[in-house]
């Protein structure tokens, strides 16, 4: 089972972007997706962005793992 975390690029350097999560940032490839820019959102998959999403749905996914997570912190 995978779960899909909307990642924003901060970074653009030839076929690689650098990605931030909460301020947890990472290296993937942009390879597979045509058109991507910085400030986009995207669904990262082994080390690959698969699939761009819209910001407000990656704001939304992200508020909501959020509270899950602060769920589990009892």
């Amino acid at each position: 089972m995978c779960l899909a975390i909307p990642s924003k690029i901060v970074k653009i350097e030839d076929s690689l972007a650098t990605i931030d999560v909460d301020g947890v940032k990472r290296v993937v490839s942009i390879l597979l997706l045509e058109d991507a820019q910085v400030g986009d959102y995207v669904i990262v998959h082994a080390g690959f962005a698969i699939h761009k999403i819209d910001e407000t749905v990656a704001a939304e996914s992200l508020e909501l793992l959020r509270e899950m997570a602060s769920l589990t912190e009892n």
